[in-house]
């Protein structure tokens, strides 16, 4: 049972080791049909993957990057994923429709994750109830990833990798 407990602890370490190679994966735009991330290969990529039930967690950092601009470069593609799948009792076509609406006034990018593809794919463990915040390469390496409710010193961690990346 140790040694059980021993073998998941090292996994799910050696799973948060960054950076590391990721594969881009296929998810769902917001009509249903299948999507792969956008720009894959050709710009590095800041994915916000949230969960619907707490879509406004982090919401003040994410009002600032749009306000303040500092997350633009010409090297750089941000976006989100909902993972829908966390969201039992936020019906999908629902969560779809806010999106829509949401994507119709400010432009941005929003696709779909109805099976946790892009959390198994990319090994992040339990998403549940997060925001989760990556960048992505453009050679296809996770290069930064918080979870949850960012803290000051996530968020200077976030905006100086970012720099690097822009």
């Amino acid at each position: 049972m140790i040694l059980a407990a021993c073998l998941f602890a090292a996994t799910t370490a050696a799973a948060q080791e960054l950076p590391r190679k990721v594969d881009n994966v296929e998810v769902l735009d917001l009509e249903g049909k299948p999507a792969k991330l956008p720009h894959w290969g050709e710009k590095n990529l800041m994915i916000f993957y949230v969960d619907p039930d707490r879509h406004k967690q982090n919401q003040e950092f994410t009002e600032e990057l749009e306000a303040n601009h500092r997350a633009e470069g010409d090297n750089l593609y941000g976006f989100g994923v909902m993972n829908l799948k966390d969201a039992p009792f936020v019906p999908n076509g629902m969560a779809r429709n806010m999106a829509r609406k949401r994507t119709e006034k400010n432009g941005a990018t929003v696709l779909a994750d109805q099976d946790r593809i892009l959390s198994r794919a990319w090994g992040l463990g339990d998403c549940n109830n997060q925001f989760v915040l990556m960048l992505v390469s453009k050679e296809g390496e996770l290069v930064f990833l918080r979870k949850g409710e960012l803290t000051e010193a996530d968020k200077a961690a976030f905006y100086e990798t970012l720099e690097k990346y822009k």
